[in-house]
């Protein structure tokens, strides 16, 4: 699995060869893939999602299994020790983290980072009004929050972030920008309406038929779309 060019952008100015690394919401794997290429001493590979989990392992080399320790745990209490971490990278992680978690996970974070420890946080700014893909993620949203009373996706304003991680210590060190516009592909619209579509599969049919036709309606309609913005947020954690 190649390296996406988001990541290579994110990391190629932080001092990844030799540090120990935590990827915050680790998902497939991009990120972990990523700082092993560009030498990582080790990589803590940390999600909620089993089957993540899971997938990651089984694609690993034995190579690649004896620098990577992945864990499944809530990034709001990890496992891990204070102080531990040289490096950690939140790519794509905050838009699925709802508001009432944020800030229990920037703290978490801030815990783990050593002194003079980097941190780089990559997510998306709120889309363009005029975007039709708003539309599909309100859907989404509204399954979510029918489901369990969270939202699926947030979309945090850059600077919102910023203030969140210079709340825990953190000093802001730069912002590049690594998509502009940022490709919404056909298989990125199917994935977010199967995941309503999922939110919905309990739901009496009263209540899920109405928003199951329109997901179907707006991933006819969407196909694929470029809009909105991708960041990537740069900290430094004080000497302490």
């Amino acid at each position: 699995m190649s390296v996406p060019q988001t990541v290579e952008t994110a990391l190629a100015d932080r001092p990844v060869e030799g540090a120990t690394c935590l990827e915050a919401g680790a998902g497939v794997g991009n990120t972990t893939r990523g700082l092993l290429e560009q030498g990582a001493g080790h990589v803590y590979a940390v999600t909620n999602n089993a089957e993540h989990a899971r997938d990651l392992r089984s694609s690993l080399d034995s190579h690649e299994a004896s620098r990577i320790s992945i864990m499944k745990a809530d990034l709001q209490s990890t496992p891990l020790q204070s102080n531990a971490v040289d490096l950690i990278t939140a790519h794509g992680l905050c838009n699925v983290v709802p508001p009432s978690a944020l800030g229990r996970i920037s703290a978490e974070l801030a815990r783990i980072a050593a002194p003079g420890a980097h941190l780089v946080v990559d997510d998306y700014e709120p889309l363009p009004d005029d975007a039709a893909i708003r539309d599909l993620f309100a859907v989404e949203n509204a399954a979510s929050e029918l489901a369990d009373g969270t939202p699926a996706l947030t979309f945090y304003p850059s600077d919102m972030l910023r203030r969140v991680f210079e709340g825990h210590g953190l000093t802001f060190d730069r912002k590049r920008i690594l998509l502009d516009p940022v490709p919404w592909t056909v298989s990125h619209v199917e994935a977010h309406a199967d995941l309503a579509r999922k939110a919905l599969s309990d739901f009496p049919r009263r209540l899920a038929d109405p928003l199951a036709a329109e997901l179907d309606r707006l991933v006819e309609e969407i196909g694929s779309e470029s809009t909105g913005t991708m960041y990537s947020l740069a900290f430094r954690m004080s000497e302490r």
